[in-house]
């Protein structure tokens, strides 16, 4: 069968990195190819090569079977790839049409004959079996739909070859059969898909061949039918799969956050989320599902004093936080997890002591009589984080930068159970890193409930939400819509509540 792709013999480094070590792979026209790895392992590197975003330092790339040479992502279109990264690139406030025209090499958008391009567009969602309405707005959209637009603007620009990046981080069960069903259909009209995931039942379910790095090199491609879930996880990892341990204690009945009709509206009036009240108990994990824009992040960051409250109280330990800013709830107790660790939990060209201290320099262990931070103590407390979980890192002055990004979550995990919080707000805290760090992750929340720390958890994995809570609170339109004990759901009945198709 003709090759789509023929990567051969790629190297890239970066100082004290080998991102790439001689990888060599070759992918089938018309597959749906999966590359599977830790975090740290190079696929995202390798990806960022074929799309012309880095240029490697020695190999070379063919495209269906001729030589390619791509020095910026334009090349890469022009020779039929399309990306669509795990972060979507759309204008919220403006159509879908609009959103997919948006950036190609013709007029001003203002004076484009927009029936022209609907008509064409019309004819790519129609070969390709995606339907969408081209005149609503992207911030009506669900994340599904989102994702749609993205694969249907990179098809519209004459895409053959498809890179998924994390494509079903943020779906629903539901969503997630759609993208299949969408991704079978690119595939039966001759369309190649690269499918990156951490995802190992997922890929087992998609893709017709696997690939396997780990430590910048290719282990292995393996035929789907040739392989199960263990046999990746031990290629990937050298170890099985983990699974959320079972409940070992039982919740205690002192209540340690009370959140009371809580309601906060945007800039122009409109309600992001009202009548919220729940409460979290001493050593329980309530787990918040909802969709990605159902309100339930901005309630996270209303109780830790980001987001503006119009009415409702948020009680912490039985004190009332409305006078508090951020910098004394964190203090009081409360530790944060944000879901975006680059851009809200740390600071990328600084090393991991300046990071393992940052909105801390107040606190006793770090502020000195003279006003100063004690640095050694900051240095102290970075290599036990390193140490305790497992980061790997050449030591305490390496920039956060420098890190995979499943090294930088263990690193911002451990540094906010480091302080011995009685409640961590953990939002996010396994997306986007391979299952030897979620492992991990979930060991250090199991054990810290267990010895009396309460946690609200925000996850789009929902067998990890299921499989961590105690309980589960459903985010739909802004408004709590279920509370429902953990072990009685399945992802599919959670995924209907998140949705809307239960009520």
């Amino acid at each position: 069968m003709k090759l789509a792709i023929n990567i051969k013999n790629i190297t890239k480094t970066y100082p004290g990195v080998l991102a790439n070590s001689d990888v060599s792979i070759k992918v089938k026209s018309g597959d749906i190819h999966a590359i599977v790895g830790e975090n740290g392992a190079g696929k995202s590197t390798l990806m960022k090569i074929l799309y012309g975003m880095v240029k490697p330092d020695s190999g070379n790339i063919e495209i269906f079977e001729n030589k390619a040479n791509m020095s910026s992502p334009k090349d890469s279109i022009n020779l039929g790839i399309g990306m669509v990264h795990q972060h979507f690139m759309l204008a919220k406030n403006l159509t879908v049409l609009e959103n997919i025209i948006l950036g190609i090499d013709r007029p001003f958008l203002k004076n484009i004959k927009l029936s022209k391009y609907k008509t064409e567009i019309q004819k790519v969602m129609e070969l390709y079996s995606l339907n969408i309405d081209l005149n609503q707005y992207v911030d009506e959209l669900s994340v599904g739909e989102k994702q749609r637009v993205e694969i249907i603007k990179v098809l519209y620009r004459g895409a053959k070859i498809l890179i998924l990046d994390e494509p079903t981080a943020v779906l629903v069960p539901q969503e997630v059969k759609d993208l299949f069903k969408n991704l079978k259909d690119l595939k039966n009209n001759g369309v190649t898909v690269l499918f990156i995931s951490h995802k190992l039942d997922e890929v087992l379910e998609i893709a017709d061949e696997i690939s396997v790095m780990r430590s910048g090199q290719m282990i292995d491609t393996v035929l789907n039918d040739n392989v199960s879930k263990t046999q990746l996880a031990e290629m990937m990892i050298g170890k099985s799969l983990p699974t959320p341990p079972a409940r070992l204690t039982s919740t205690d009945e002192e209540v340690i956050l009370k959140v009371e009709n809580l309601k906060s509206n945007d800039e122009n009036g409109r309600t992001i989320f009202e009548d919220v009240s729940f409460e979290v108990h001493k050593s329980e994990i309530l787990g918040i599902a909802g969709v990605e824009g159902n309100g339930q992040k901005e309630v996270v960051e209303a109780i830790i004093g980001i987001q503006a409250l119009d009415s409702g109280k948020v009680i912490f330990k039985n004190n009332d936080l409305e006078k508090q800013g951020t910098r004394e709830r964190l203090e009081s107790g409360i530790s944060f997890i944000p879901e975006d660790r680059q851009l809200q939990a740390m600071i990328m060209e600084m090393d991991l002591t300046n990071n393992v201290i940052i909105g801390r320099q107040n606190i006793k262990k770090y502020k000195s009589s003279l006003g100063t931070v004690k640095m050694k103590n900051a240095v102290n407390e970075s290599e036990k984080v390193i140490s305790a979980f497992e980061v790997k890192t050449p030591g305490t002055s390496t920039l956060a930068t420098a890190l995979s990004g499943g090294n930088q979550q263990k690193f911002v995990v451990g540094r906010e159970l480091e302080d011995d919080p009685s409640l961590l707000i953990a939002s996010q805290p396994t997306r986007g890193i391979d299952i030897g760090a979620q492992a991990l992750i979930w060991e250090k929340l199991r054990n810290s409930r267990d010895e009396g720390l309460s946690v609200l958890l925000i996850s789009a994995d929902l067998e990890e939400l299921i499989g961590l809570s105690d309980r589960i609170i459903v985010f739909y339109q802004g408004k709590l819509v279920k509370e429902i004990e953990a072990e009685n759901i399945t992802p599919e009945d959670l995924g209907s509540y998140m949705t809307g198709l239960k009520k």
